[in-house]
Parts: C-alpha cells; sequence; structure tokens
C-alpha cells in the first residue's frame, strides 16, 4: 500500500521534542511524516533536541536529517532551504511549528515592548522568514504544501496580547501566501490547534504558576467539550498530514481548527 507522502522532501521547524511527560508537536509531525513515506529534515533551535528527534525516528529506516537554526535571523532560514536542496533536491513540504509565550505577555495596557518585540519576532516574523526562503524553491518546482501552526488564541482570549495577536497575523499571513502562490502550485494552510497536552504547554504554565503539571492538565481536559480531554501533539500531526499530503491537492487557504470543539462556544 502506497504511503501517504512517499517520495516526498519534509522540512519541519520546530521538530525538537520540549522535556516532558508527552510528545510535542513538531516530534509527533516529523515521526508521522517519515512513517509515511517522507524524508524529514529536522529543525529546531536547539540542536541537541533536533538531532534527538532525527536519530529516534532514523531508528525506524526512515530517511532523516537535522539541522540548529534560528529562524528570527533571516540567513538561518537561508541556510535550512539551501541545505535542504543540496541533500535532497526538492522542498515539497514545509512545516511551521513555530510558537512561543508567556515570558512577561500580558494585556495591552501591562505588556512591555521588549516581550511583544520578542513574541512577534518568533511567531510571526520567524515563520514568514522561512516561508520567504522556501517560495522560491516551491515556485521553480509548480508545487509545494505549507502548513502553519496557529492557535484558537487567534480568535479568542483577552490576557496574552502578544501571543493572540501573532497567531491571527499567522492566519492572515497564511492566506496571503496562499492566494499570491495559488497560481504556481503551491499551497498554504494553517492550523488553529486548540488546548494540547505537549510538553511545552503543560509543563510551561505549571512552572510558570507553581502548581503541579496533573493540576494544570485536569484544569484544561475540563475546558474541552468533546469528551473532556486535551488534544495530543498526535492529533496536531495527522491533521498537518492530510494538509501536506496530495489528499488535500484542492485545498489553500484554509485554517483547521484542531480544538476539540472549543471554538465553537459549546458548553
Amino acid at each position: 500500500m502506497t504511503k501517504r507522502v512517499e517520495g516526498k522532501i519534509a522540512v519541519v521547524v520546530g521538530a525538537g521534542q520540549t522535556p516532558g511527560e508527552t510528545i510535542g508537536n513538531g516530534t509527533a509531525i516529523a515521526g508521522l511524516l517519515a512513517r509515511e513515506g517522507a524524508s524529514v529534515l529536522c529543525v529546531d533551535r536547539s540542536g541537541e533536541r533536533a538531532e534527538k528527534t532525527a536519530k529516534d525516528i532514523s531508528s525506524t529506516g526512515a530517511v532523516v536529517s537535522s539541522m540548529e537554526a534560528d529562524i528570527t535571523v533571516a540567513d538561518d532560514c537561508a541556510r535550512i532551504v539551501k541545505l535542504a536542496m543540496t541533500r535532497y533536491g526538492r522542498i515539497d513540504i514545509l512545516i511551521n511549528n513555530v510558537g512561543i509565550g508567556g515570558g512577561g505577555d500580558a494585556q495591552a495596557h501591562r505588556i512591555e515592548e521588549r516581550v511583544l518585540d520578542r513574541i512577534l519576532d518568533v511567531n510571526l516574523k520567524g515563520m514568514w522568514h522561512t516561508i520567504k526562503a522556501a517560495i522560491p524553491v516551491m515556485r521553480a518546482q509548480k508545487s509545494g504544501s505549507i502548513v502553519n501552526i496557529s492557535s484558537l488564541a487567534a480568535t479568542s482570549g483577552a490576557t496574552q496580547m502578544a501571543y493572540e495577536i501573532s497567531k491571527a497575523a499567522v492566519n492572515r499571513l497564511t492566506t496571503h501566501v496562499a492566494q499570491s502562490n495559488a497560481r504556481y502550485g503551491i499551497r498554504v494552510n494553517a492550523i488553529m490547534m486548540g488546548f494540547m497536552d505537549t510538553p511545552m504547554a503543560i509543563s510551561g504554565i505549571a512552572q510558570a504558576t507553581g502548581r503541579p503539571t496533573e493540576e494544570v492538565r485536569a484544569e484544561r481536559n475540563a475546558m474541552v467539550p468533546l469528551r473532556g480531554k486535551m488534544g495530543s501533539g498526535h492529533d496536531t500531526a495527522y491533521a498537518a498530514l492530510f494538509l501536506a499530503s496530495d489528499e488535500a491537492q484542492f485545498i489553500t487557504g484554509e485554517i483547521l481548527r484542531v480544538d476539540g470543539g472549543m471554538g465553537l462556544g459549546l458548553a
């Protein structure tokens, strides 16, 4: 049976695994794409974490490599594309699993400018850098699929201005790039995640608030309408696989909610 992305070349940005009990979105996406036949370049700001993800995946027999890169630096993003082209000769899939929060993020009248700049630099400008670097390759190929990881915070919430507006901007970046590149056969979509049981989310909140991880997990589970349970990195990965694959060949500019019904305002 043919695998869903057999023979494709995928670059997964944010593929490193944050320490914790559960799997992160980037690690899950990289692993699933590899299992479904793609050759994968794992990229992360931590070279050690990127290498660990690549090593774990390669143990299954997949073709995978890794590199360290800071996506807030345009030259690093150019290096990502150069390495992918040197090693594999093309880029079929770009996964932008990019996002930070916390660190002083607050409401508009309280947040400091340095915090806003830091979060926008990573969540928005970093994603733009990788897209800008990859688009010329995909235009030359007249094909490619870009999947940006967004968040339900793009449309709701009133406590973390920088994170919320950065993800709203990611959604608009997605539709802009989709519209301006459709004629070149490039598809661009985003996944708008709800609450996910990932180490970055759960451990990050627990550390920031000084609460036990299980208390944080239980509280967030209770807020999810669908079965009262958060999603996992695997849920994000399966959505990304679909959007990246030829099964979604007529889909572009879509902002796909993967949120257990949270965006519906279900009681």
